[in-house]
C-alpha cells in the first residue's frame, strides 16, 4: 500500500487555515516518483502555500517559481561550503543561484548548510561561507529582502528541561557563538529545525505521546513556567541557550517540524495527522511560547512528499504530506482538498 500522506484531512471534510502567513512546506527531492517542479509550484498555489524551502538551488524550480510570488528558502548544502570560503566564488553563487531569477522568484533566506556539527570537517568552513555569502547579498544590495543564515538541530543545547536551563554544550558552544554572533549582528534570525517526534522516540519513558502531539490536557510546569506541549518545550530552551550567549535578540524560525506515518515508533497515519494539525493550529496563533508569548511563529512543515529515496533510516522517508500523486487522499481520508487560505 502507498505511504498515507497528507494527514491533515484525516478525518476530516476540509481543513482551513485563515492569516497562516507563518506556515510554509518544505520541497524535499529526494524521490524517484515526485511530480515536476512545475506541477509542485502549482500544488503549493493551488492550495495557498506561500512559503517554500528547498535543499539546494534547483533550476527546474527557481523557473516554476517565477511569477508565484512564493518566498522562497534555499539551502546550501554542506559539501558547498568549503569552496564559498572563496569571496569570489560567494559572489558567483548569489550572481547564478539568486540574481539571475530577480525578480521573477521571491527569495527570503538563504541556509547556509543544514545541520552542520561542530564534529564536521565542514564545521570549519561555516562561518567564513555565511560571512561571505552575507557580502555578496549586501555588495548586490539585496540585504534588506533576503537574510542569510543556518539551520541547526536542536542537539546544540544540553540541559534542555526546564527550557530555563537550555545552553549550548561545551562542544557545540565556540562553534556556534561565532555564528550567532554573526547573525546578530545583521538581524538575521537562526533556523532550527524542532522535531519533537524524535525527541519523544528517544524517551518515551519520561515523555508523553500527548504532550509530543499537542494534546495533553495537562499541564508542566517545570520552574512554574506552564507548558502544554513538546513543541513549545523544545523551541523555548533554545532561546534560552541564546540569552545565554547574549544573543537575546536573534529570532528562530522553525525551518522543519514534521512527524511521519510509517517507519518507526509512533509513526501512524492518526498521529501524524494529529501533530500537523495541532502545530499549524499552534504556530499560527497568537499564543506563541512562554518566552516569546504573543505573536506567530515562522515554521516550515517537513515535508511536501515522502522521499523514497532519501538516505537514512525508513522513517526519515515517511514524513510526506501529499502523496507523490499530489492527493491529500488515503483510506480514511474524506478526499476533500486542503484550503490553507494564507492571506
Amino acid at each position: 500500500m502507498a505511504s498515507i500522506l497528507l494527514l491533515l484531512v484525516l478525518l476530516m471534510p476540509a481543513l482551513q487555515i485563515t492569516g497562516a502567513q507563518s506556515v510554509g512546506v518544505c520541497y524535499g527531492q529526494n524521490g524517484n516518483n515526485l511530480p515536476s517542479p512545475t506541477e509542485v509550484v502549482d500544488l503549493y498555489k493551488s492550495n495557498g502555500i506561500g512559503r517554500m524551502r528547498i535543499y539546494e538551488p534547483n533550476y527546474p524550480t527557481y523557473e516554476a517559481l517565477k511569477g508565484s510570488n512564493i518566498e522562497l528558502t534555499v539551502t546550501i548544502p554542506i559539501d558547498k561550503l568549503q569552496g564559498l570560503n572563496d569571496a569570489d566564488a560567494a559572489t558567483d553563487w548569489v550572481e547564478k543561484n539568486v540574481q539571475a531569477y530577480l525578480p521573477d522568484v521571491k527569495f527570503k533566506y538563504i541556509a547556509v548548510g543544514n545541520e552542520v556539527h561542530p564534529t564536521d570537517a565542514e564545521a570549519q568552513y561555516l562561518l567564513p561561507a555565511i560571512q561571505n555569502i552575507h557580502s555578496a547579498i549586501v555588495a548586490a544590495n539585496l540585504q534588506g529582502q533576503i537574510k542569510v543564515s543556518t539551520a541547526i538541530d536542536t542537539s546544540h543545547v544540553d540541559n534542555d528541561y526546564p527550557p530555563s536551563a537550555g545552553k549550548y554544550s561545551d562542544a557545540a558552544k565556540s562553534f556556534i557563538t561565532p555564528v550567532i554572533n554573526f547573525l546578530a549582528s545583521n538581524g538575521a534570525p537562526l533556523l532550527v529545525n524542532v522535531y519533537p517526534y524524535f525527541s519523544y522516540t528517544a524517551n518515551p519513558a519520561d515523555i508523553d505521546l500527548a504532550y509530543a502531539l499537542f494534546t495533553s490536557q495537562g499541564v508542566t510546569m517545570p520552574d512554574g513556567v506552564k507548558y502544554q506541549n513538546l513543541f513549545d518545550a523544545l523551541l523555548d530552551a533554545q532561546y534560552s541557550a541564546l540569552e545565554k550567549a547574549n544573543a537575546s535578540n536573534v529570532e528562530i524560525v522553525v525551518s522543519e517540524s514534521g512527524w511521519p506515518s510509517k517507519g518507526g515508533d509512533a509513526a501512524t497515519p492518526k498521529n501524524a495527522q494529529t501533530f500537523y494539525q495541532n502545530l499549524i493550529n499552534h504556530v499560527t496563533g497568537t499564543s506563541g511560547t512562554p518566552k516569546r508569548p504573543g505573536k506567530a511563529i515562522e515554521t516550515y512543515l517537513f515535508a511536501m512528499f515522502d522521499e523514497n529515496i532519501k538516505a537514512g533510516s525508513e522513517v526519515v522517508r515517511h514524513f510526506g504530506i501529499f502523496y507523490p500523486t499530489k492527493k491529500v487522499q488515503c483510506a480514511r481520508c474524506m478526499g476533500a482538498p486542503i484550503m490553507w487560505a494564507i492571506g
